[in-house]
């Protein structure tokens, strides 16, 4: 490869988890380009405003802005997100042109006292401030209090770990990557609770017409992986989700099949819609296009209308 540039620069978030995630795709770069890489940390608005459930911030793109604003400077040639935090619609000109291979798309508890979903006692505090969970958690366990927590990971594991809250759920992948799975105190399958749209997944993000990064990203990227977060993205897209509502998408490759899990959930719990489908893997649009047919014949617009009408502070409180 003979790139015009005499060194590449990977805009990342500067959490601990994203330094990680930044370093290993720019181990990945190196590799592929021999050109130096830097990072540069960029805080963005999620990362600022730490006392406010992300639901309540309103807004999209909350972890993925303000990198976006330095990549289209050409300040940075790509950016690293973990795709869970990637809104649907990006900024003209910009695009997800790779997904390293997921790694585990569940969602795991953490808890001082060894607690599961299922041993929780009456009552117990669960921590968390994803809607996606809340609605799940309520309708698997609807005696448990939701407590909002937010900052860094290793802060939320260490609130469950010090019997502030009984247990924080979180995904497997982010702690996992730190090595700290042994903190991990249980799994729930993702048949218990459906996982965020890309979860488990790394999102890299270039400029149109960056031939360099064409080409790079062509390296880096998992098929498998990109076809799966492909067709959950369509589910978020046509529903119009984010951090504000309840949804959860789940796709996997069984051959040459792709096969879909889907919910959108009322926060209380109370109903849960879920849909699973299958489909050729070489159509993975087609496939959560009829997920989303499917969701909105049970009723997932009226759901949704009704959350998107309702006060944050309500819905946590339900």
């Amino acid at each position: 490869m003979a790139p015009d540039r005499k060194k590449l620069v990977i805009g990342t978030r500067g959490s601990k988890l994203a330094l990680w995630q930044a370093e290993y795709i720019k181990g990945l770069v190196e590799g592929i380009t021999g050109l130096p890489v830097e990072l540069k940390i960029i805080k963005t608005t999620g990362d600022k405003i730490l006392d406010v459930p992300l639901s309540k911030v309103g807004g999209k793109g909350l972890f993925t802005k303000e990198l976006e604003v330095e990549l289209m400077a050409g300040t940075v040639d790509l950016c690293v997100h973990s795709m869970k935090d990637v809104p649907t619609e990006l900024p003209a000109g910009l695009y997800i042109s790779a997904t390293p291979e997921r790694v585990d798309p569940r969602d795991a508890l953490v808890s001082g006292a060894g607690y599961t979903l299922d041993t929780l006692p009456q009552g117990a505090r669960v921590g968390t401030s994803s809607l996606r969970r809340i609605a799940q958690v309520r309708s698997l366990r609807p005696d448990v209090e939701i407590v909002d927590v937010r900052g860094n990971l290793d802060t939320r594991m260490r609130k469950a770990e010090n019997g502030e809250v009984d247990v924080v759920i979180l995904a497997a992948a982010g702690i996992t990557r730190m090595g700290w799975a042994e903190r991990i105190t249980s799994y729930i399958p993702t048949d218990q609770m459906v996982s965020a749209v890309g979860q488990g997944a790394i999102g890299i993000e270039i400029r149109e017409g960056d031939t360099l990064m064409v080409d790079v990203s062509a390296k880096l990227c998992h098929a498998d992986t990109f076809t799966c977060v492909t067709a959950e993205r369509v589910v978020m897209k046509k529903l119009e989700g984010g951090c504000q509502v309840p949804i959860g998408a789940y796709a996997r490759l069984d051959g040459q099949t792709l096969v879909m899990d889907a919910i959108v959930g009322s926060v209380d719990g109370e109903t849960i819609l879920t849909v699973a489908m299958e489909g050729p893997a070489d159509k993975p649009v087609e496939l959560g296009e009829a997920v989303v047919a499917a969701l909105l014949e049970l009723g997932a617009d009226a759901i949704l209308a009704e959350i998107r009408s309702s006060t944050v502070d309500s819905l946590l409180e339900t």
